[in-house]
């Protein structure tokens, strides 16, 4: 990859621009189906993908203190560049996917102490379609600053891209949730005229870009209840995460598709179906297991993911819906591809992802067993003194996943963070090189035949 991916470099694509019409995504006038997959864990970083604890500013801060600034722009460039590259392009074609989503963190094109100045060196990894992952959702509906903020980096990526046709559309914020429900919609209809003014010259109903959009509430994209009439030339993506356990309940994944997508069918507005995920065999582990887990059936339960996802894949092929699976490269968790056990990367960090296993900071893909009678009374103690607690938004959260969110999520894993970094203490260029080269598929990650 590197800076020779950047979009000036890339020819146009030769067929022209995608748009909406009715609930179809088409290219010149006939039905084209998106189908493919995100690279979480690049430009926007998350702690299960690759390792680490806390949020990704709290990572950068950890190794920028280890490392000093020059070793650690080396190891995030090097990072970044092995993560996706020729090979895992040349895969992704293979498999027949055609739609790379790019979930991407604002502080590469925005400092939060220079802000409204656009980083260009942000662009030298970037291409295809971008997603606005990272973003302080109630700080954007509260402060004004914040929104200009936004919608400042959205004009500058549109602009940027406005002339490449491998583009297929933004997604200017990920999962959005507002409990007031009205302010996401006057957001939306802020951000859709600055992007399309920004990508065109041309008039407003004749912008040819196609615009992916999130669904809100408090479901992370999965109600539109409140959305007014769809917005024109747009797609609205909703999140088919899956609770159901095993392909058998395919009449209760038609049934749930149907409940996510209704405002689409309902409005004849376009659908993605973004963010299919491993299934959830249980709720509290969404996740491919493997023999460390010590679960004696974990190839069984294995199998019935695989199956599962199938069952999903298939509800859209009746459909002709487009879909983005959630996520092509990982340590091992939900990738089509993972890092191998035998990397520098993994054999550094195995102490500390074991320790993780038994601490269970993160959010996704854990199983809380080893600290769940330490967390169990104070879950009580919280219903019995703040009944009011059980409904505190998002009310699906419940009081378990709000106390995780607070002591473990928070407070255990912002201080975890320093000893991941630590790590990394005293490297050499070259070892930093090797970690992150770790991550290269052509080196050592491997395929998960079946996902793929």
């Amino acid at each position: 990859m590197g800076s020779s991916w950047s979009s000036a470099a890339i020819k146009p694509a030769p067929n022209g621009y995608l748009s909406v019409e009715g609930t179809q995504i088409t290219l010149n006038g006939k039905p084209f189906v998106l189908k493919g997959a995100a690279l979480g864990g690049w430009m926007n970083m998350e702690n299960f993908i690759t390792g680490y604890t806390g949020h990704e500013h709290q990572l950068r801060e950890a190794m920028l203190d280890v490392l000093g600034k020059d070793k650690y722009e080396f190891f995030f460039d090097k990072f970044l560049t092995y993560f996706f590259g020729e090979d895992d392009a040349k895969l992704f074609a293979s498999l027949g996917l055609n739609c790379l989503r790019l979930p991407v963190n604002y502080r590469h094109f925005e400092d939060d102490m220079n802000p409204r100045v656009f980083k260009k060196e942000g662009l030298k990894h970037l291409d295809r379609v971008v997603d606005l992952h990272q973003a302080d959702l109630d700080q954007v509906y509260d402060h004004k600053d914040f929104q200009d903020r936004t919608v400042k980096v959205w004009e500058h990526l549109a602009a940027h891209y406005k002339d490449n046709t491998w583009v297929a559309g933004y997604n200017p914020i990920n999962e959005p949730t507002d409990r007031k429900y009205h302010r996401l919609n006057a957001f939306y209809d802020r951000i859709e005229k600055a992007i399309r003014a920004s990508a065109s010259q041309e008039p407003f109903e004749d912008i040819s870009e196609l615009t992916l959009y999130s669904g809100k509430k408090s479901t992370f994209a999965w109600d539109f209840s409140h959305f007014p009439k769809p917005l024109p030339n747009c797609v609205y993506a909703c999140h088919d995460y899956s609770p159901q356990g095993t392909p058998e309940q395919i009449k209760e994944h038609e049934k749930m598709y149907a409940e996510k997508t209704e405002y689409m069918t309902t409005n004849k507005a376009g659908v993605f179906a973004s963010w299919v995920c491993s299934p959830l065999v249980d709720m509290d582990s969404a996740r491919y297991g493997n023999a460390e887990d010590g679960i004696p059936n974990w190839e069984e339960i294995n199998k019935d993911r695989f199956a599962m996802l199938e069952t999903q894949l298939d509800i859209y092929a009746k459909v002709k819906a487009s879909w983005s699976i959630w996520l092509y490269k990982d340590i091992g968790f939900q990738g089509m591809t993972y890092v191998g056990e035998d990397t520098p990367y993994i054999k550094l960090l195995k102490p500390f992802l074991l320790k993780k296993k038994r601490l269970v900071p993160d959010a996704w893909g854990v199983d809380d067993i080893p600290v769940r009678a330490l967390f169990e009374p104070l879950e009580k103690w919280l219903e019995e003194n703040v009944p009011s607690i059980v409904d505190r938004y998002p009310q699906q959260y419940g009081t378990k996943l709000w106390l995780q969110r607070v002591v473990r999520e928070t407070l255990l894993s912002e201080e975890m963070v320093k000893e991941y970094a630590g790590y990394f203490r005293g490297k050499g260029y070259d070892e930093l090189d090797e970690l992150a080269k770790s991550f290269s598929l052509v080196r050592e990650t491997i395929c998960r035949e079946k996902s793929s």
